[in-house]
């Protein structure tokens, strides 16, 4: 029987095929508006690191100035100063430790035919890599040895390896930046978590690095912070000032072995800070505070208000999208009543009409959900291009696919109810009697 009715019902919509293409198109489009907007939320909000977020750390010390401060405010300097972060290196608290800071610096390609040029990238330590899981193409991080000398090494990015060297494995091979020979030890492949792992240290942390170097040789080549720091009006910005005050804004990061780990960790966090202040170095009696993943990335709001209200924005408009929808299929089937009228006398019952019509209203939402599908996949192809190659596409998983079935399904039924129910109520004998 269902059979039946939906061989009736794609016969029908091609009777008309410019409106049933109108209503098709209605649906498709704000199916695709919401999955889209879905996609790139859950991307944005999403977990980016399931296995190991919930051991991964930020701490934060609240070193910022007393003038001004109440203890009412509570912490509200998230700078970590040079001095914190090379005693929390040197602390061995955790599995293991990396410091950071975004830097930018001017490179010399080995090859004549290539211009100088400025180059973003990353200084961390070298447990970096191991921390949030860096997948190589070639070599591999620098040793231990490099990190405690500050040795000019570097790890490219994949893209700006094959722009110096092209195709080849340039492990082994050198380069100039600032001015100095830094010799190339790995090449970082394609990140696939880049999109979420965007803004992770305030909107720098794997958007697209092109180099990584040694945050002691970024040290000591005195290479400043790529980014915005926030220094009071009073502090000397000279480089060796920066180094000893409570001015540079640095990132750190502790995994521990296990989630449970948590509460020894801020223990110690809470003895070092109480430490720091009997030497006069911390002046407020903030309390210091450990973020996890997941709850760094709301601390920072990666996805701020309007991404959320955007969200909001796209279901309305798919909601609009099914008033048009209702519309369109009343005017369908109010011109059927004289079929509706046949069918009744020749001995059809309201609900044999009922779910003829239902489920012509089904088929117009999965031809829609298909079209949608097409469409969103478009909108987040051309989105990725415009983002450094976020492969946003290849986040949409079975689930958000089955999702934009049931989306597309369910709304074409919703707004078939009202004229479906109106297209029963057709009266036989009138509409005999009128024909």
């Amino acid at each position: 029987m269902f059979s039946y009715y939906f061989k009736l019902g794609v016969r029908s919509l091609r009777r008309n095929p410019a409106l049933t293409a109108l209503m098709v198109l209605t649906l498709a489009v704000g199916v695709a508006a919401s999955i889209s907007t879905l996609t790139i939320l859950n991307m944005m909000s999403g977990d980016p690191i399931p296995e190991k977020s919930d051991r991964l750390f930020v701490p934060h010390v609240d070193n910022g100035p007393l003038e001004g401060w109440v203890p009412s405010d509570g912490p509200n300097d998230d700078q970590l100063s040079y001095p914190d972060t090379i005693n929390l290196l040197k602390s061995g608290q955790g599995e293991r430790r990396t410091a950071m800071y975004g830097v930018e610096v001017p490179i010399e390609p080995p090859r004549s035919d290539i211009p100088a040029f400025n180059a973003t990238g990353l200084a961390p330590t070298r447990d970096f890599f191991a921390m949030f899981n860096v997948p190589f193409l070639h070599g591999q991080a620098w040793t231990e040895g490099d990190d405690a000398r500050g040795a000019d090494v570097v790890v490219l990015g994949r893209a700006t390896a094959e722009k110096l060297f092209g195709d080849a494995n340039p492990v082994g091979k050198q380069l100039r930046m600032l001015g100095a020979p830094f010799t190339v030890v790995g090449v970082t492949d394609t990140w696939a978590p880049v999109p979420r792992y965007y803004k992770l240290i305030g909107g720098r942390f794997s958007n697209g690095e092109e180099f990584f170097i040694p945050f002691a040789s970024a040290i000591r080549h005195e290479i400043g912070h790529s980014g915005s720091m926030n220094c009071s009006a009073n502090r000397d910005p000279g480089w060796a000032n920066l180094l000893i005050s409570e001015c540079t804004w640095l990132q750190f990061w502790f995994e521990t072995r296990s989630a449970a780990d948590r509460a020894d960790l801020q223990n110690w966090l809470d003895s070092y800070a109480s430490e720091q202040r009997k030497l006069g170095r911390l002046k407020r009696n903030a309390p210091n505070k450990l973020y996890n993943v997941m709850e760094w990335m709301e601390q920072l709001k990666v996805v701020g208000k309007d991404s959320k209200l955007s969200a909001w924005l796209a279901f309305g408009f798919l909601i609009l999208c099914l008033v048009n929808t209702v519309g369109l299929l009343l005017a369908k089937f109010s011109v059927r009543a004289t079929e509706v009228g046949i069918r009744r006398a020749l001995g059809a019952s309201r609900s044999d009409i009922f779910r003829q019509f239902l489920i012509e209203s089904s088929v117009i939402g999965l031809v829609g959900g298909v079209l949608g599908l097409v469409l969103a996949f478009g909108a987040l192809g051309l989105i990725g291009m415009q983002s450094k190659g976020m492969a946003m596409v290849a986040r949409m998983d079975w689930q958000m696919l089955m999702l934009t079935f049931i989306m597309s399904v369910t709304a074409a039924i919703v707004a078939g109810l009202l004229p479906t129910w109106r297209a029963c109520q057709v009266t036989p004998a009138i509409q005999l009697k009128s024909q």
